[in-house]
This record gives structure tokens, sequence and C-alpha cells, in this order.
């Protein structure tokens, strides 16, 4: 009896090791691709003042770099609020589906968040480019310098919402390493960019090194889910429709704000003219049919929510 108790006591251990290893082999990849995800601030942050300084000199550099880190990057980073619930739950809902070996199911919710994240991230990306000036003079009204460097960096809103849904479909099927690789490929790439564009475009050579590094770690794990999983996505439904119903938004919004404008002059005018464009573009992803019933259903209001 003795001996069956301590044979039981070893094989609790033994669970408890197992699952500690478990832990550690699946916690270790995400918190270095989490790191690793950061680094293009933190090569800015070594790169654009030792390089401008002898340019533009030290005091201009560094109220570059603060207008780049501080204003610009915190608008960028917003979007992903809103995308982050979809690319949270796509780590359990595969997981779940995987040991059920309910293949469909896997695929149904990785289309469906990566097609949330690109009408997330196209019309962000298209609104926050073309009201740079408007959004920066709202916003920081005595400090709204900065505008072209938004509108630049704005495209980088639609590869990072896309990165990380990607990303959670990828450790969801087991695939932790790829993020890992794809991170530290584009900062590689961010890196060189930054030593070879700053000198001769200034603060406009690490926005296009930012964007480049992006696409780059974009198409590594994008390439990576199309191998480990076979999924179609239909041009159409994913790119085409979507961008049409963002320069749909685009174009009415912006002629919405001359108008408003010309009316009557106010701060509001812009918070007025982005929820006019809201409403717009929500009318023409129902008028193109780019979420099936299926699909609204699963949306976070919907009847079906995230989970079957």
């Amino acid at each position: 009896m003795w001996q069956e108790i301590i044979l039981s006591k070893n094989e609790k251990k033994e669970r408890i090791i197992t699952i500690v290893k478990n832990i550690i082999i699946i916690s270790i990849p995400i918190t270095i691709s989490a790191l690793l995800s950061a680094t293009t601030k933190t090569i800015d942050a070594l790169t654009i003042v030792r390089i401008l300084k002898h340019i533009i000199g030290e005091e201009e550099a560094t109220i570059q770099y603060g207008i780049l880190s501080g204003k610009i990057d915190t608008l960028i980073m917003l979007p992903l609020s809103f995308n982050i619930a979809f690319s949270t739950a796509l780590v359990p809902t595969i997981s779940s589906a995987i040991v059920k070996n309910d293949i469909n199911t896997v695929k149904r919710r990785i289309k469906f968040s990566i097609l949330v994240s690109i009408l997330i991230g196209i019309p962000c990306s298209i609104i926050i480019s073309i009201f740079s000036k408007q959004i920066l003079t709202f916003l920081f009204p005595n400090a709204s310098s900065g505008s072209e460097m938004l509108m630049y960096s704005a495209w980088c809103i639609v590869f990072i919402v896309l990165i990380q849904t990607i990303n959670g479909a990828l450790q969801g099927l087991g695939k932790m390493n790829v993020p890992v690789i794809a991170f530290a490929i584009g900062a590689i790439v961010k890196l060189f960019l930054n030593l070879v564009l700053i000198p001769r475009i200034e603060t406009r050579g690490a926005i296009i090194s930012t964007l480049i590094a992006h696409i780059t770690s974009f198409i590594i794990c994008f390439i990576s889910l199309k191998k480990t999983i076979s999924i179609k996505f239909e041009i159409s439904k994913f790119i085409i429709k979507p961008i049409i119903a963002s320069i749909a938004m685009a174009l009415l919004s912006g002629l919405n704000f001359r108008i408003l404008n010309k009316v009557i002059l106010t701060k509001f005018n812009l918070i007025t003219t982005l929820l006019f464009g809201i409403i717009i573009y929500i009318m023409s992803i129902k008028l193109l049919n780019i979420l099936s019933k299926e699909e609204i259903n699963m949306l976070p209001y919907g009847k079906k929510h995230i989970k079957d």
C-alpha cells in the first residue's frame, strides 16, 4: 500500500514537472517575440539622434525623434487595441479545435480574424494618413508638428494588426518560433535600412524602414501560416472589397470635412467627420457583402460571439 502511495506521489510530481516544462517551452518563444516586436522603437532610439545630429544638429534631431516616438508611435499603435480581442481569442479557440480535430473550425476562425484585422487596418491607415494634420492639430493644438511623419507611418497599421492576428493563429497552431524568427529578421532589416536611409532622407528613412520591416515580418508569418494549414483567401473578399469600402469612406469623409469647414469652422468638425466616415464604412461593408451572416454573428455583438 505504501508503495502505491509513493508511486502515486511520483506520478503527480512527474505530471507537475511535465506541465511546468510545457509552460516554459510555450512561454519563452511568446515572450521573446513580444520583446522583439518592440525592437523597432529601440533601434530608432539608438540610431535616429546619433545619425541626425551630424546632419541637422543634436537639438533638432532630438525634437524629431521625440515627435516620432511620442505622438506618432502612440497614434499608430491605437488601432491594435481594437484588434487585440480577435488575435487573443484565436489561441485558445484554435488549440481547442485542433484537440477535437476540427480543422474546418480552425480555418474558419483564422479567416474570420484576418478579415476583421483587414477591415480594421486598411481604413485606419487611409483615414489617419489623409487627416494626419487635422488629427495632430486636434490632439496637440500647441504642438501639432509631425503631420508628414504620421501620414507615412499610418501605412504601418494594416501590417501591424495583421501580424498581431497571424501570430495569434500561429501560436494556436503550435508554431511559436515563427513570430520570433519573423521579428528577428524584421529587426535586422530595420537596423540596416535605418543606417542606410536616415543619412539620406532623415526621419522619413526611419519611417520607411519601419514599414519595410513590418512588411517583411508579415510575409514570413503569412507564408508560414499558409504552409502550416491550407487556407484559401479570396482576393475580392480580403483585398479588393475592403479597399473599395475604405476609399468610399475616405472620399465622402473628405468631402464632408470640407463642407463642414465652409459652413462652420470648429475643432469638432474632425470628430463629426470621423463618425460620419465610420457610418459610411459600415454601410459600404454591408452593401459589398464583405461579411457573411455567419461572420456577422461571430462578431463580439453577434449571436455566436466568438465561440461555437
